[in-house]
């Protein structure tokens, strides 16, 4: 139970989120003995896909994006899906809440599409990270270095290509939620 008395957020979109890049980083969180709160832009049910294309599931949001702050939880997790992750990053509430993780120093794990979000709210200027491959120039053109790896941490930022990475995306989110602040984290914010 790794990460028992940790609040982690996950964010999810009311349409698009990729579902394994939501469901399977919720279950490591839950299974490391972690709380899991599903954050939203309004409450009620979020629906995912799978490949951006064919419907996922259905799941359960906790709290809309303006009934939540970063200083209630411990990490953020942001999963990609294409349209789910535009969506997030159009949001300027969604914006402040990932801005207000960096700023306060807080583990972030992004993946896929993900890292969209964190362009938007200025966070990987200086930074090395992954996404998925169509993101480098957004991610270069924000300052950002781009590199072609299964996962990449850097000063508490976890981030992965795509669903093929998920085994090492959550095992190293819950490793760097364990370890909890990381004092450069908040350089960007």
């Amino acid at each position: 139970m790794k990460l028992q008395g940790k609040k982690i957020a996950i964010l999810i979109a009311p349409r698009g989120t990729e579902e394994p890049e939501f469901a399977q980083p919720k279950a490591a969180v839950e299974q490391a003995g972690g709380t899991v709160t599903v954050v939203s832009l309004e409450t009620g049910e979020a629906e995912t896909f799978n490949n951006d294309l064919d419907p996922g599931a259905k799941f359960n949001v906790d709290k809309a994006i303006g009934d939540v702050s970063a200083d209630q939880f411990d990490a953020l997790v942001i999963p990609g899906g294409c349209v789910g992750a535009d969506k997030l990053r159009g949001s300027d509430q969604v914006v402040a809440f990932v801005r207000d993780f960096f700023a306060a120093k807080k583990p972030v794990a992004a993946i896929c599409h993900a890292p969209w979000t964190l362009i938007e709210a200025d966070q990987v200027r200086g930074r090395t990270l992954t996404s998925f491959p169509t993101l480098q120039t957004d991610i270069e053109n924000a300052g950002g270095t781009w590199v072609d790896q299964e996962v990449v941490v850097d000063q508490g930022l976890v981030t992965s290509r795509n669903p093929d990475d998920l085994p090492a995306f959550c095992a190293k989110l819950v490793e760097e939620f364990c370890e909890g602040k990381h004092d450069a984290q908040a350089e960007n914010a």
